[in-house]
């Protein structure tokens, strides 16, 4: 090897345009960055823009609100699919839970705080309407194979595999997208009413520290409201509750689909008495069952209490079709109870848990639906569940607020009544002058003005004219024992 001084080889470099790094065993070469010409701008100056580029960055510039909503989109996505653990550690749940919590989530947050009738800003409409768009368009790409016909070339016909959309989703994707628009119609048409309205939290209740919160009441006219206005409120309560109706039927749907989870199934009791205890047993088991009188006989008083039922209720349900289903037949029941019992029983208990769930629509979920929510991995599943059960809940709270204007009427009606009949008896006669009563005292009985019970009934006349009959018979007889005398 040829050894160059030090200025030979800096002189070197600069030529071919390399630089030479020594180690203390051998040296190394790396290549340098070519150098600039001479016709670029200088770093830190901005270059001169045609015409047609400056309206070419006026363009981009335009264009970044979208970049920017195309950034968030990104970011959503791969959240969902990290399962909301943006770390990357594998801790995040899967990502058909993490699309139903951002389903969750956004109808919290744009219908959390619905406490009157009236309709939705435009911002929070226009947030509601593209969000939940951007997390329903992952349906679009649940498919599933089905058989279609396809005519060739030479005109004949063959049978080939196409793809659509999967059968559940293409039926109860716009039914629910209907449901949705009818909602949100319905909080519209309360724009131009003004008969009612909304007196706010006070400032004392606010200074008191209870952080609760407090709905608004509901300040109706004195004399209630109008006839149309009522029957326009009993309308919108019967549209909403048809939409609630017909959210619970697809949520139910919908959960009756999903996989029952195995660590809920090794946690329920052997048989349905432990679950039910043994007072709910004895009044499902019995010969004449009554649902209604059944749940009359229930402490309903609380959603705790309610929840609890329908967890004893659900897991007994449970227990009983397993043991129907297992082929051995042997079961904690003992010989004396049939097949046929069992299935009666069962269906008195779907009774029962039916008329919960829809005279009690506001209760919690059971703990076998929050189980099958939590440990489902079907997307679709968890975008159909999620969005009837946000749009079940906005139904019941509209519902709700429809009620309290129904019953704020309905108290200030009968509050009405109460002091229209008591305003005739708190009212006094006119005080007589002391002239008219002494006129009254001296010459009422001759009076013919002066009239007694007898009079108005006819009874007085009567007797009157008996007396004079009497008077005329006396002065009669009178008459003639004075002729005999003589």
């Amino acid at each position: 090897m040829l050894d160059y001084s030090i200025d030979e080889e800096l002189s070197m470099s600069k030529r071919q345009g390399w630089t030479l790094l020594r180690n203390s065993s051998a040296v190394k070469c790396q290549a340098m960055p070519p150098l600039a010409p001479s016709n670029w701008p200088e770093r830190g100056s901005k270059p001169k823009l045609s015409s047609k580029d400056h309206n070419a960055a006026n363009d981009k510039e335009a264009l970044d609100p979208i970049d920017i909503e195309m950034e968030q989109m990104k970011e959503r996505f791969a959240m969902l699919l990290l399962g909301e653990d943006m770390t990357g550690g594998g801790k995040g749940v899967s990502s058909a839970l993490a699309l139903s919590n951002a389903i969750t989530n956004l109808a919290s947050s744009v219908f959390g705080e619905q406490w009157r009738l009236e309709p939705m800003s435009p911002e929070r409409k226009t947030r509601w309407q593209k969000e939940i768009d951007l997390l329903l368009s992952v349906t679009d790409y649940i498919v599933e194979l089905v058989p279609s016909q396809q005519k060739s070339k030479d005109g004949t016909n063959m049978e080939i595999m196409v793809t659509r959309q999967r059968n559940n989703l293409r039926s109860n994707i716009p039914a629910l997208r209907k449901l949705d628009a009818m909602l949100i119609e319905c909080l519209d048409n309360f724009k131009d009413q003004n008969e009612f309205y909304y007196e706010a939290r006070g400032a004392d209740d606010s200074e008191k520290g209870n952080n609760k919160k407090k709905l608004p009441t509901v300040i109706v006219p004195p004399n209630g409201l109008s006839e149309a206005s009522r029957k326009f409120l009993q309308y919108q309560k019967d549209c909403v509750n048809q939409v609630l109706k017909a959210a619970m039927g697809i949520n139910a749907q919908i959960i009756s689909e999903m996989e029952m989870p195995e660590d809920y199934i090794e946690s329920l009791p052997r048989n349905g008495r432990v679950s039910l205890g043994d007072s709910i047993y004895r009044s499902i088991t019995v010969e004449f069952f009554d649902p209604d009188q059944f749940l009359s006989s229930m402490d309903l008083t609380s959603d705790n209490k309610i929840l609890d039922l329908k967890n004893r209720i659900e897991a007994s349900i449970v227990i009983w079709k397993r043991k129907m289903n297992q082929k051995d037949g042997k079961s904690t029941w003992g010989p004396a109870v049939s097949l046929e019992k069992r299935e009666i029983f069962e269906e008195r208990a779907e009774t029962i848990l039916l008329i919960l769930k829809h005279r009690f629509p506001g209760v919690p979920q059971s703990s076998l639906d929050v189980s099958k929510i939590q440990l489902n991995r079907d997307v679709g599943h968890a975008v159909l569940e999620s969005y009837s059960r946000t749009l079940e809940s906005l139904a019941f709270t509209v519902m709700s607020r429809i009620e309290d204007v129904l019953h704020a009427d309905s108290l200030t009606q009968n509050q009405f009544r109460t002091t229209s009949r008591r305003k005739p008896m708190n009212e006094t006669p006119p005080a007589k002058s002391p002239r008219r009563r002494e006129d009254a005292l001296n010459n009422g009985p001759e009076t013919p003005t002066s009239m007694t019970l007898l009079d108005f009934m006819g009874w007085g006349q009567k007797q009157s004219e008996t007396e004079a009959k009497k008077d005329s018979s006396k002065q009669s007889d009178d008459q003639n024992t004075d002729v005999a005398t003589k």
